[in-house]
């Protein structure tokens, strides 16, 4: 069976495997990560945020290409012993040596690879390259965001071992897809400066981990409340049959979960934002001006306009969120 390979999927037994965030919110999350960056920032920032967002699912792209890609997605705690969320070494070096990178490239390593986009991030701003800088940002993004996926964080990430397969593109993808305009999109969090970046991730990762017996708790809860034929449906794809969650049963259970998807897709971009700040304070805060491309009046104007609707959760009714964007574009031209 494949492992949490990006964003295609894989029609076996129940539903369709979204192995990261889903396109939806990975794109959200980018654009919202913009606003909470310093007016010092924003000469590359925000010019650059469509590619941001376009990108923003990129790393689960390149699996295809990469044989190692999968596992920089996610960390099988339980593969590591006992408590490994709070036991495993922090700097991979020594994680190395505790456990081999055998074991770690197969069972995941998602907080090691964070801290290595981060140093390649912060490389980017003192080299002065707006691509470079965009780049690994862009990818840096990806990685802290799927850290905050509760199932990024076990072996059973699709509830495979306890009879509730299926439910991790309902979590992270068929949810937010279906609940985005009820959700607040906005934070008052502004980029702060970590001084441990290493122990922000795997904060993160272990908050994540905390979520994973009650979502998948609550999935049997709501369960009761459904027979079979309400809550699956049946659909025949490449002459295979396959089960999915239905739209009924995802609001029932999208409910039940209120306000965790929310707040996870909130906790994300506040924390992208902070490792870009602290790259680029790192880098020691090189003048973006210099590099910038299309910062220019209108554009200073335009993101007042976007800040002001992000402040007052308007990005969605106002049409300025870049990844429903993007799905009107895709609609109008199948």
């Amino acid at each position: 069976m494949l492992r949490k390979l990006g964003f295609t999927v894989l029609i076996v037994g129940i539903g369709v495997i979204s192995v990261s965030w889903g396109f939806l919110a990975h794109k959200t999350i980018h654009q919202l990560a913009v606003y909470e960056l310093p007016d010092a920032m924003m000469p590359v920032f925000y010019p650059g945020m469509e590619s941001l967002v376009s990108n923003a699912t990129r790393p689960d792209m390149r699996r295809n290409q990469d044989s190692l890609e999968a596992t920089r997605h996610f960390i099988d705690f339980e593969m590591f012993g006992e408590q490994a969320a709070t036991k495993m070494p922090m700097d991979w070096n020594r994680a190395v040596k505790k456990y081999t990178k055998d074991s770690l490239l197969k069972y995941g390593y998602v907080p090691y690879h964070v801290m290595y986009m981060k140093d390649k991030l912060t490389q980017a701003f003192r080299s002065g390259n707006r691509d470079s800088i965009l780049f690994y940002a862009t990818d840096l993004g990806h990685y802290i965001a799927d850290a905050h996926v509760p199932l990024h964080t076990t072996v059973n990430y699709d509830g495979q071992l306890t009879g509730q397969k299926g439910i991790h593109s309902l979590w992270e993808s068929m949810i937010p897809e279906l609940e985005i305009a009820n959700y607040d999109l906005y934070s008052a969090h502004k980029a702060t400066y970590l001084k441990r970046p290493d122990q922000a991730i795997w904060k993160a990762l272990r908050r994540a981990a905390s979520l994973v017996p009650d979502m998948l708790q609550k999935e049997k809860e709501v369960s009761k409340g459904f027979t079979e034929q309400e809550k699956f449906r049946i659909q025949i794809r490449r002459g295979r049959e396959s089960k999915s969650y239905t739209t009924a049963f995802a609001k029932v259970y999208a409910a039940a979960l209120a306000p965790t998807i929310n707040e996870q897709l909130r906790n994300s971009a506040d924390l992208i934002a902070d490792f870009w700040y602290t790259s680029w304070v790192d880098a020691g805060k090189p003048d973006l001006n210099a590099i910038a491309n299309g910062w220019t009046a209108e554009a200073k104007q335009r993101l007042e306009r976007e800040l002001k609707a992000f402040r007052e959760n308007k990005l969605l009714e106002n049409k300025w969120l870049l990844s429903k964007k993007g799905e009107e574009k895709e609609e109008h031209t199948n």
